[in-house]
């Protein structure tokens, strides 16, 4: 099937999805849920070939990991639409409505965006999460995952598109491109006959190439170099059990803690305790000459490092002197995903929380939790970094547009 036969289908699909009420919905995505569970066997063992094929051309362990499915994994797919399904139905609400001196009634309701093109890699279940949340907020979705995961992303496919059919519902309310060609990938970005918005997923690459090369409205979901700084009032052991979370529970993932940022005064005391934890997990500490003045044994940072997302088990450290340094640090280099701060000082936390500039700020809090599912989206389909439309974890309000609606009695303008 050609593209412009994808997208011709897609663009008269999303015409019948938005004429759908909840409940057609709803029973869609538990219909699609059932099927990747009664899929699983195929599912894991097309994952089990990519997986295979990934290791064999060196892929990094940080990627291998977002890449491979389990049992487990395929549940919190199937969990996941079926939390979609429970969630409000964003598309009819009116969020407006206002009366005019002339008798007019105008308001504005939340209607869907048409047809999603979604650009990404290696990450099997961004299919289940972006069919799902696409579906419940009345779009169309066309999926281009990469050549890493395509084995996969056809399995996943194929039986949501079942569990669609079984509902008694269009099954081309998702397609996925199986040409993984650079030059598909370049002709999707130009679809803007059948493509309203294109939203890439994946690393700094792929989405500087798409919001380069694109003529489809982009929304930018952004690569994590996401810091944390350690104030000078922090409670140590709350300190080095958020970066070690942070850090380490998975490190291929875009809200993990790339960059370290810790206040001078309590540094003597603080990276020798840091040290210590992160040695369980082996991670790597690329540190200023400050801070290998204390600890020798942690290896130079470069200037590049200060704005690198290492996706592995590395870590960039930098002393600073005041909140106000670390925050200017911060947003020298970041990439506007999650920031966070530890510290026992409320104005600390305050400015921080203020003059951060990220789309997710915490205090006192892992980077960890910017996630759709544990922000009470159900789900995400990205996390945005921009600041147009949508900025952070992306539910189901973020895939609606407004239009607004008039009501008259024969008014006329004069």
């Amino acid at each position: 099937m050609t593209l412009n036969e994808i997208g011709s289908r897609a663009r008269a699909v999303s015409r019948d999805l938005n004429s759908l009420g909840s409940r057609e919905k709803n029973m869609g995505l538990e219909e699609a849920a059932r099927g990747l569970l009664e899929g699983e066997d195929e599912i894991l063992a097309a994952n089990e070939e990519d997986c295979k094929r990934a290791e064999e051309n060196s892929m990094s362990q940080g990627l291998l990991d977002r890449l491979k499915l389990t049992p487990a994994r395929v549940q919190s797919m199937a969990d996941g639409l079926l939390k979609v399904a429970s969630l409000e139905d964003p598309v009819g609400e009116v969020i407006s409505m206002k009366l005019r001196p002339n008798g007019l009634k105008i308001g504005q309701k939340r209607v869907p965006l048409g047809v999603i093109g979604m650009i990404y890699e290696a990450r099997p279940n961004v299919t289940a999460d972006a069919f799902g949340l696409c579906f419940k907020t009345g779009n169309a979705v066309i999926l281009k995952g990469g050549s890493d995961a395509m084995e996969s992303n056809k399995a996943i496919v194929r039986w949501i598109r079942r569990g669609l059919i079984r509902a008694g519902l269009p099954e081309d309310a998702v397609q996925l491109i199986e040409d993984t060609s650079r030059e598909t990938t370049r002709e999707l970005m130009r679809l803007n006959q059948y493509v309203d918005v294109l939203i890439p997923r994946g690393g700094a690459g792929l989405i500087r190439a798409v919001v380069e090369n694109s003529t489809v409205p982009v929304i930018e979901t952004g690569t994590g170099n996401c810091h944390i700084f350690v104030d000078e009032s922090a409670d140590f052991h709350m300190a080095l059990d958020i970066i070690f979370n942070a850090k380490t529970q998975r490190i291929g993932v875009c809200n993990a803690c790339e960059s370290l940022v810790v206040h001078r005064r309590i540094a003597s005391d603080f990276l020798p305790l840091l040290k210590k934890k992160l040695e369980e997990k082996q991670v790597e500490i690329r540190a200023d000459e400050a801070a290998r003045a204390i600890e020798p044994s942690f290896a130079a940072a470069e200037p590049e490092d200060w704005g690198r997302e290492y996706l592995d088990y590395i870590l960039s450290l930098k002393l600073v002197d005041s909140v106000d340094e670390a925050i200017q640090h911060i947003n020298t280099y970041n990439t506007g995903h999650s920031e966070a701060i530890i510290t026992s000082d409320y104005f600390n936390a305050q400015k921080f929380l203020d003059e951060v500039d990220a789309a997710a700020v915490y205090v006192n809090a892992s980077t960890r939790f910017t996630d759709g599912e544990e922000f009470g989206f159900g789900a995400e389909i990205g996390i945005s970094t921009q600041k147009l439309h949508a900025r952070g974890p992306m539910g189901l309000k973020e895939l609606t547009t407004t239009k607004y609606i008039i009501y008259g009695d024969g008014q006329i303008r004069s």
